[in-house]
């Protein structure tokens, strides 16, 4: 592919500009696509703005000047100029444009493209593009594409260096997809479809070449997860069988009933300990739905095998909860368990260490100094990582690879959307927990405006008085010179003094010490605190069976997955809760909506989809590396039935 500089039009200069832009090459240049199009290809009448109610509308029209007039005087002096068409008249409004009368000419034709409506009796354009008639026009009687520009870049730069890479380049464009699935879905060549993209011959066309290109995207794409399954599938071990024998034992011991998605994911999590190729899997179900105990009884055989677990979580206060969880279900076993993170005597650490090398230890529950390079295994089978979305990819994988064809099972109480399951997980086996223990009563959840708090500290109160628990959650740990919003220290002394000065109130937040945080957590789970301020970070957090109250003020400023993380904070018993959405009058509209969506559903799985609508797949997965699938002109919502058919085709294609 030839430099830039060898296309007509462009020097040192630009090449700057260029750069600034993200294009370095010519390739860079072509698959540059337009953000929109101008559609100049139909000439509309003047008379179409009065069918239109008056109100704003784009339009190409053929017209004559018939004069030019002038309003205001002096320096505010400003030309218009009145035109005609067979169907009506209109005036064109030329704020800052007065030198238009020295390029325009009255009785000649051009073609204008602008948007026009009712103004002062009078049909007006104060936007407007306008070419004099010919039979060759340049940026007329065509669509036109519209670029994303930097402060340097022009439109009319851009088009004429694209138009000149597609003929000098872009005409010997090779095809990227095989000749096979060209034929199939009868697309444009390569050469015509990115000619197509930026100067479409026609509309459908247009439409052709951007369904081929987002196709394109996703059919890359897909070969990337396949080559992925496939190099997985190669990874092969001997074929084992795991003992069942303490698992079935503590099974009938357990003083409740697994639900049928929880006994569904045990059988599959085991099938997959005992294939000839190791596990990779998310385990995924909404807050409260009993991962967990799945999590912690798949692991019985491996421990009864000889094999050792390693569980992985983001905090040390959700280690510890999951420690006692292990230590309550497996009381009467010979299961030996340990704990380990950074804030543990460095003897009592090394003590670990050594025990876990020496295969003493079945099953060691962690934070992140899992990870550190003195913690060895002696026989390493299965890798769970809680909260998955919380460490980075490395982090996760490291921990697999202190041994041998691990087993790894990730965690997430973010539920992935189908349509991100299709695309990014293509290659991960995906387990997913629906139903909810039975005995858990949906949580109501109210919106108030900021002005209305008072009722919403009286509702607390009721709740207080019966023995119940509440948080307080607000955006930041302090008062901010730069956002008008409340704050978790200002707030806590509030409450603590004028609105609840009869209960226990504690602070969390994450500049704690870790010490601090423990015992306030600690406190708060057994009830000697009534009321925890605090800001996101107990949205994830231990289990507090009392607490039936959560305020998140200032929840427009919350999005919709951590909206409902902090929610599931609450209603973990049979108690019924409620969260209270406080909010200013003041929104935007996407605001508006992520509120209105937490308000109306408590399914996950429905708000994380609401939330890929909303804000994107980086957000919510927070599964693949920055940049793992940054698409240039596909969109996985749009797009979704271009995205399945890529889909389909390539798994065909490559014999899947």
């Amino acid at each position: 592919m030839p430099s830039l500089k060898m296309l007509k039009g462009v020097g040192s200069v630009s090449i700057k500009y260029l750069k600034e832009a993200g294009i370095t090459s010519v390739s860079d240049l072509l698959y540059y696509f337009p953000r929109a199009y101008e559609f100049r290809d139909v000439i509309s009448s003047l008379s179409d703005v009065r069918k239109n109610n008056g109100e704003h509308v784009t339009i190409t029209a053929l017209c004559k000047v018939d004069d030019f007039s002038y309003f205001f005087h002096g320096s505010k002096k400003t030309l218009k100029i009145h035109i005609s068409d067979d169907s009506d008249q209109a005036t064109l409004v030329c704020f800052g444009r007065n030198f238009l009368a020295n390029s325009i000419q009255p009785e000649e034709f051009y073609y204008i493209y602008g948007t026009f409506s009712m103004r002062f009796g009078e049909i007006q354009s104060s936007n407007f593009e306008y070419e004099k008639s010919n039979s060759s026009p340049v940026n007329f009687l065509k669509i036109i594409p519209v670029y994303p520009l930097t402060s340097d870049l022009t439109q009319g730069f851009l088009r004429k260096i694209i138009r000149s890479a597609i003929e000098t380049e872009g005409r010997y464009a090779k095809d990227i997809l095989p000749e096979c699935i060209i034929n199939k879905n009868n697309f444009l060549t390569q050469a015509k479809t990115i000619s197509n993209i930026h100067f479409p011959e026609s509309r459908q066309l247009l439409e052709d070449a951007v369904k081929i290109l987002k196709y394109e995207e996703f059919f890359i794409f897909q070969k990337t997860i396949i080559e992925l399954k496939k190099e997985k599938t190669t990874q092969k071990r001997e074929k084992r069988v795991l003992p069942r024998t303490l698992q079935s034992k503590i099974l009938n011991t357990l003083p409740f009933s697994l639900t049928p998605d929880q006994q569904t994911i045990i059988e599959e999590i085991y099938n997959d300990s005992i294939s000839v190729s190791p596990m990779d899997r998310i385990l995924q179900g909404d807050v409260g739905c009993g991962k967990t105990i799945v999590a912690f009884l798949s692991v019985v055989p491996y421990i009864e095998s000889g094999y050792q677990v390693a569980f992985m979580a983001p905090t040390e206060l959700l280690a510890k909860q999951h420690l006692e969880t292990a230590s309550k279900l497996f009381s009467d076993t010979n299961i030996k368990m340990a704990f380990l993170s950074g804030r543990i005597p460095e003897a009592k650490k090394k003590y670990v260490r050594d025990a876990l090398e020496a295969g003493d230890i079945d099953l060691i529950i962690g934070t992140h100094s899992l990870l550190s390079d003195p913690v060895k295994f002696k026989n390493l089978g299965f890798v769970i990582v809680d909260e998955q979305h919380k460490f980075g990819v490395s982090q996760r994988t490291a921990l697999a690879e202190k041994g041998k064809n691990v087993d790894y099972l990730m965690m997430t109480a973010t539920p992935i959307p189908r349509t991100l399951q299709m695309t990014f997980f293509g290659d991960i086996a995906i387990s997913t927990i629906r139903t909810m223990p039975k005995g858990r009563i949906p949580i109501i959840t109210y919106s108030a405006f900021q002005e209305n708090i008072q009722k919403v500290y009286d509702w607390v109160k009721k709740e207080l008085e019966k023995g119940f628990q509440a948080y307080f959650i607000y955006p930041l740990i302090e008062e901010s010179s730069v956002l008008n919003l409340k704050n978790a220290e200002t707030m806590f002394k509030h409450l603590d003094e004028k609105i609840f000065p009869e209960y226990k109130c504690a602070m969390l937040h994450s500049r704690l010490n870790e010490d601090i945080k423990e015992e306030v957590m600690k406190d708060f789970s057994s009830g000697k605190i009534n009321i925890l301020v605090a800001t996101s970070i107990v949205e994830v957090g231990v289990d507090v069976p009392k607490a039936t109250c959560m305020v998140i003020d200032h929840a427009e400023r919350f999005g919709l997955t951590a909206l409902h993380q902090l929610r599931g904070r609450i209603g973990r018993r049979e108690d019924q809760s409620y969260t209270f959405l406080v909010f200013s009058r003041e929104l935007t509209d996407e605001a508006k909506s992520r509120l209105r969506v937490i308000k109306e559903n408590s399914d996950g799985f429905k708000i994380a989809e609401e939330d890929l609508k909303l804000r994107g797949h980086g957000d919510i997965t927070g599964i693949r590396q920055s940049g793992f699938a940054e698409f240039k002109i596909a969109n996985i919502i749009e797009d979704k039935d271009i995205l399945e058919k890529a889909r389909k085709d390539a798994i065909e294609y490559f014999r899947v």
